[in-house]
């Protein structure tokens, strides 16, 4: 499963991860709990990871830049840059 993309939807316990190759074509759509989003990162290869900007979206981006991926925040009213 080699994502070049992640949208990252993240809630208070359950989080949706959506990953697409280079061509935009889907390669996983995953449920995960936040105990597991670290291990899940730190597993898969170096890509860039999309997250909505939020209360908590800056802890997630640390802990995902610290297992090797470029994470940006796109904020709310700007999801058209997706």
């Amino acid at each position: 499963m080699k994502a070049s993309i992640i949208g990252l939807d993240i809630a208070k316990s359950v989080f949706q991860a959506h990953g697409a190759d280079a061509s935009g074509k889907c390669v996983f759509k995953r449920k995960l709990g936040r105990s597991e989003v670290s291990a899940f990162f730190a597993e898969l290869e170096r890509c860039e990871v999309v997250l909505e900007a939020c209360g908590s979206a800056h802890y997630w981006a640390r802990v995902i830049s610290s297992a090797g991926h470029d994470v940006k925040l796109v904020s709310p009213d700007r999801s058209d840059l997706l």
